[in-house]
């Protein structure tokens, strides 16, 4: 299981405001089966085997520029553990564990 966090961003789109081209992305993120995903104010966290991961941002950074967008720069962070299960949740809860201690 591989967790990624992925940031679109659409470039000279003749606006400040960018949540209309994210929305975009995320819909096609919405239609994936398999993966599991959090939207969040920096990014979007993606959760899955890989090749499903990548292959779904693939068409997360083809839709925005499907839309009329002539640059889109998409950045993205992968963490593939291979000893343990990990997921999004399971890493939260670590790191709260430990802030009781």
């Amino acid at each position: 299981m591989a967790i990624a966090k992925i940031s679109i961003v659409p470039v000279g789109t003749g606006s400040p405001s960018l949540s209309e081209h994210i929305a975009r992305a995320v819909k096609v993120l919405r239609q994936e089966k398999g993966v599991k995903y959090e939207l969040t104010s920096m990014g979007t966290i993606i959760e899955g085997d890989l090749d499903g991961i990548l292959g779904v941002i693939k068409k997360m950074h083809r839709a925005v520029l499907a839309e009329g967008v002539t640059r889109v720069v998409t950045a993205i962070e992968i963490d593939d553990r291979q000893d343990k299960t990990s997921t999004m949740v399971s890493k939260v809860e670590s790191v709260v564990k430990k802030l009781r201690s």
